[in-house]
């Protein structure tokens, strides 16, 4: 009966996989057009599961071994089950194969059932629940209906009874396993999961590699859209990326606006876009949802408004404020197993609302008003950017036209907290005999405000004009105290033709210690611990420098629980001071509890952003200093050996000309 039965069932099966593959695509190809190398993703798809997928995976090790096994023993034992029971193969080494694979499934469906019995609150539940059960029926009818073509039983092993109920078992698990990767279930991230990472909208992530800047929009282009404001605005890579989703929820416990009690859940939001794609609503979500925020309130399909301007004009995907309560931390897209890009999704559908509708919240308006009129979101006079050094008597480029390094100011020259961080940074540069020079009021915003805002138009234009202000002079490379400018310098000036050498002045103060070129002193302060900036660490992977720069003068940092890729934002980031929409907490307080957690006299910062918001929490609170302040407070009158007069000393990172 079985060897009737179970070909029937299986190549059934497969085509109405099949089938549901057909339908799933085109859903994907609702999107935008985005160019992919078919052979080249799919080729480089098994290093990118096994390796890169997994290096994120690893981070829990137990769940790792887990997906290990039950993934890997669900694909081996699919494979098997085709060639010994679809094709009826009759080879006892397949078979005894294939029942090693249903063994090693089973073991890791076991563990699956086991977390799923008091599941952390991330996780989303509904159709979930189901998973273990429907894995352990695959691998376990499988694995029986297996034994007499090993020869562990006799053929005919039970009558007809047995063979019913084995194929009721293999039909739940194959329909499960099967249809539910292309039809909708549990399993369809495993379907979209595997073309996700071969056509990946960031294909440089893959291979140790980092890709973090925005991508640009052509705005020469009359028919590319300012942003997107609906779902098939998306490029149709972005919507399969949503579809891979999981809802392990990992992006909803790392996500400092959902801890904070803002109408934001990362998995939530992307779910929603995937609704938005197939059409309908969130009433079947089965996970947290926005705080404050009930499901069943959201729906629509891939030609609706993601975003309405008024209320009254029917059911949104998602409400705007959701979306202006992200702070670009990249928490999520660093936590997420799938490698899905949410502050992609978040800024391309901030741009459509800034863009389209000019809706951007409480003083948004204002700073972009700002950026337009003076260059500056904080609409300060632009001939006043050089006020804080009027007495360092500081070289300027417009003078020289050359420097080996160009000390890039960034907007907090016109905060009196942060003016404190550039003496101390200027300081320690001239005790170093850095050869620096600064572009003064030529100068300009970076454009990482406006971007982070949507004001794509904004940032372009300021980022055109910077280069070619830097394309006047000559340099090796850029400092700055400011992370922001540093990662939008480094990472997104060169889709506009300008790149540069940029250095974040944590790791160029680091280097100059290495080169024995800062006469430091011993410290004698209190204890300090490190905030790590989100877009010096978790954007660029700098994570080393700054805690290398406070051993140099005999710091040994506490490190708080959540720190390096995992530190929580301080809140500063993605304009979202600047939007403010509330929450029951402020994110900084949260950080602040942290800090103070690990008793530390001092908290030290390498960000303006994160200094602003740290000094801003009311209460008891860590001394906040920048690495800058800390390196310059323990220099020594001893100035540091200088070159033989005429020649050039190089230093990583610096670089010294002594007439």
């Amino acid at each position: 009966m079985l060897d009737v039965v179970l070909p029937i069932l299986i190549f059934a099966s497969l085509a109405l996989a099949l089938l549901g593959a057909v339908r799933r695509i085109r859903l994907w190809r609702q999107g935008r057009p985005s160019p992919v190398s078919v052979l080249g993703g799919l080729a480089a798809m098994p290093r990118r599961y096994l390796v890169d997928l997994h290096d994120v995976v690893a981070r829990d090790k137990v769940f790792a071994n887990t997906h290990v096994a039950t993934g890997g023993g669900f694909v081996a034992a699919a494979v098997l089950l085709i060639l010994v029971h679809g094709f009826q193969l009759e080879s006892r080494l397949l078979a005894w194969a294939l029942l090693a694979a249903t063994v090693v499934m089973f073991a890791g469906a076991l563990r699956v059932a086991a977390r799923r019995r008091n599941p952390p609150k991330r996780l989303s539940r509904g159709p979930w629940m189901r998973l273990p059960k429907s894995l352990l029926a695959f691998a376990s009818g499988v694995f029986l209906v297996t034994l007499p073509t090993a020869g562990v039983l006799p053929a005919g092993f039970g009558g007809w009874a047995l063979a019913a109920v084995l194929t009721l078992a293999v039909a739940w698990g194959v329909s499960e396993m099967f249809l539910g990767m292309t039809w909708g279930g549990p399993m369809k991230h495993a379907f979209a999961g595997a073309l996700h990472l071969a056509f990946h909208r960031r294909p440089e992530r893959f291979g140790g590699g980092r890709s973090t800047g925005l991508k640009p929009i052509d705005l020469k282009d009359p028919a590319a859209p300012l942003g997107v404001g609906k779902p098939a605005d998306f490029a149709w890579n972005q919507l399969l990326g949503f579809d891979a989703c999981v809802q392990c929820g990992r992006c909803e416990a790392m996500c400092p606006a959902f801890a904070a009690g803002q109408p934001l859940n990362p998995k939530k939001l992307i779910q929603d876009m995937v609704v938005g794609m197939a059409g309908g609503t969130d009433a079947a979500y089965a996970g947290s949802p926005y705080p404050g925020k009930p499901v069943g309130e959201h729906g629509g399909d891939a030609h609706s408004p993601i975003v309405l301007r008024d209320v009254r004009e029917g059911r949104a995907l998602v409400d705007a404020e959701t979306l202006w309560s992200c702070t670009t931390c990249r928490a999520c897209v660093e936590e997420c197993p799938m490698m899905i890009e949410h502050v992609d999704a978040i800024v391309d559908m901030r741009r459509y609302l800034t863009m389209e509708h000019g809706n951007t919240p409480n003083k948004g308006r204002e700073v972009l008003e700002n950026l337009a009129t003076t260059d500056n979101p904080g609409g300060f006079d632009p001939a006043s950017r050089m006020n804080w050094a009027a007495d360092l008597d500081l070289p300027l480029m417009a003078g020289r036209g050359t420097a080996d390094v160009l000390l890039w100011m960034g907007d907090g020259a016109f905060d009196m907290r942060n003016q404190r961080t550039l003496r101390a940074l200027v300081k320690v540069l001239r005790a170093a005999r850095v050869d620096f020079a600064v572009l003064g009021n030529e100068e300009l915003d970076s454009g990482d405000v406006a971007r982070r805002l949507g004001d794509e138009a904004s940032f372009q234009a300021l980022a055109l004009r910077n280069a070619a202000t830097l394309a006047k002079y000559r340099f090796r490379e850029i400092v700055t105290c400011d992370p922001h400018s540093f990662h939008v310098l480094k990472n997104e000036y060169p889709a506009f033709g300008a790149s540069y050498t940029v250095t974040h002045h944590s790791t160029f103060i680091s280097t100059l210690m290495e080169k024995g070129r800062l006469a430091l002193g011993e410290w004698a302060g209190g204890s300090v611990t490190y905030h790590d900036p989100c877009y010096l660490g978790r954007y660029n992977g700098e994570y080393e420098a700054p805690r290398k720069a406070l051993k140099g003068i005999g710091i040994k940092v506490v490190e708080m629980e959540r720190s390096g890729f995992r530190s929580r934002c301080c809140g500063g980031g993605g304009g979202a001071p600047i939007t403010d929409i509330p929450g029951k907490r402020r994110i900084p307080d949260m950080r602040m509890e942290e800090i103070n957690s690990t008793k530390a006299d001092i908290v030290a910062v390498g960000c303006p952003q994160c200094t602003a918001m740290l000094e801003g929490v009311v209460g008891p609170r860590a001394e906040v200093l920048d690495i800058a302040e800390l390196v310059a407070a323990q220099l020594v009158a001893t100035p540091a050996p200088a070159p033989r007069a005429g020649k050039t000393a190089v230093a990583e990172g610096a670089v010294e000309v002594v007439a």
